[in-house]
């Protein structure tokens, strides 16, 4: 990993660096995203779904990290459960993703984006029960 990516978060300390991966940052928002209530899953990509099928869970599925002059953005990409507050669910999903980031890594967050990318409408088994 190339000294770029890392992000330092000791800046003038005596005993040491202590460096950050951006992939870090996106486990820890990936669970912080998940622990919400209304989040039905996060969206990730061909190469997140073939690692969990074969057994691996990804955790920072979902989850996409920039790091520019700026500071540090993150996009979070979820499915909703269908009957919730959408904008009150997204504003949860910030709070609990910027608490989670700023007590594990105390490093500030420039933005969070929530990408609604579908709505869940229920669950199998919830379908499955109603059936019976």
């Amino acid at each position: 990993m190339d000294e770029r990516q890392l992000l330092n978060v000791t800046e003038g300390s005596t005993l040491g660096n202590v460096e950050i991966a951006p992939e870090v940052i996106e486990v820890i928002a990936g669970i912080a995203v998940s622990e919400v209530a209304g989040v039905a899953a996060m969206r990730g990509n061909f190469a997140t779904g073939v690692v969990e099928r074969l057994g691996k869970k990804s955790h920072g599925k979902g989850v996409k990290v920039e790091l520019d002059e700026e500071g540090i953005l993150i996009d979070a990409y979820v499915v909703m459960d269908y009957g919730i507050s959408i904008p009150e669910t997204a504003q949860k999903i910030q709070d609990n993703t910027r608490q989670a980031l700023k007590n594990m890594t105390a490093l500030e967050i420039k933005e969070i984006n929530v990408h609604v990318v579908g709505v869940q409408m229920e669950s199998k088994e919830e379908a499955a029960t109603e059936e019976e």
